[in-house]
């Protein structure tokens, strides 16, 4: 306490200059229009430059938070493209217990959830990506998994309660039917286990007029609902042992920065696949299934 009272007796003399100027200002600025008129737009130009550069800051500290809400306000939107929604005939039959989406008699057949990658490796043979979202939150192995920017990323294959393991397109046990826009050929797209910017479509007939540049997009064979790119087309290599070419592709999805995805379900997959399993022992096993 002693050392304080004598840093302000040695400095008494600064002290009370100070209070004067302060006391000086005041009087200039609050009894001249000119002065206070200079006075207040400096300071506003101040206060603007300082709250600028904090607002930035602040942005930056919550861009994960704002992110996560415009993922699921996306979410939202996509539930809401005519797409996910199919007319059923009811002219034959009359169908019960079924509730249409509106009166236009539409039902849903894609129903879109948010996720967001908590884990995800692009530079081995075979690559998974893990999502925060699983069991409890109404995912099921078969989901289609697609990039915030609307690019197919992969196939959910196993769940727990609070999480997800999808096989991402860069897995060399991937292998999906896609579709060349331009021309609608389908083939089938795989991965080398090489360069992670690359994809590999298959199965395009060389009658088929691809060219460098042409987008390849998910097929209704695929786990994808239609539509959704996969990649545009970089290389077209001729395969002269067959009649179809080789296409290297430059994959749609950025999987060196996958952060927020959409997890799709198709509602009518269980039916589809029940159907179709069906149908093969039908026709493989003919009398077992007569009798």
């Amino acid at each position: 306490m002693r050392n304080i009272f004598l840093f302000i007796r040695r400095y008494i003399t600064f002290f009370t200059f100070l209070v004067l100027q302060v006391v000086a200002l005041w009087f200039l600025f609050n009894y001249n229009r000119f002065h206070r008129a200079k006075f207040l737009g400096v300071a506003n130009e101040m206060t603007g430059r300082v709250n600028t550069q904090y607002n930035k800051v602040e942005d930056y500290f919550t861009l994960k938070a704002e992110n996560q809400r415009l993922n699921r306000y996306n979410d939202s939107l996509l539930n809401l493209l005519p797409f996910n929604f199919v007319n059923r005939d009811t002219t034959a039959t009359l169908l019960k217990d079924s509730v249409p989406f509106d009166t236009l008699g539409t039902y849903r057949q894609y129903l879109w959830r948010d996720a967001k990658v908590v884990y995800n490796t692009i530079n081995l043979e075979k690559n998974y990506i893990q999502l925060n979202r699983g069991a409890a939150q109404g995912i099921k192995d078969n989901m289609s998994v697609i990039s915030s920017d609307g690019s197919a990323v992969g196939i959910v294959i196993n769940v727990s309660p609070n999480f997800s393991v999808v096989m991402s397109l860069l897995h060399v046990q991937s292998k999906r039917s896609v579709i060349v826009k331009r021309t609608g050929s389908m083939g089938t797209v795989e991965w080398d286990g090489k360069n992670p910017l690359f994809l590999t479509l298959r199965n395009i007939p060389k009658s088929d007029s691809v060219v460098k540049g042409d987008t390849v997009l998910t097929s209704v064979n695929s786990n994808f609902p239609p539509g959704f790119m996969v990649g545009t087309v970089s290389e077209v290599i001729t395969d002269k042992s067959t009649n179809f070419y080789v296409l290297r592709l430059k994959t749609a999805a950025n999987f060196f920065n996958l952060q927020q995805v959409h997890v799709i379900e198709n509602l009518f997959y269980t039916e589809q696949t029940r159907l179709l399993q069906d149908t093969k022992k039908k026709i493989d096993n003919p009398k077992k299934s007569s009798g």
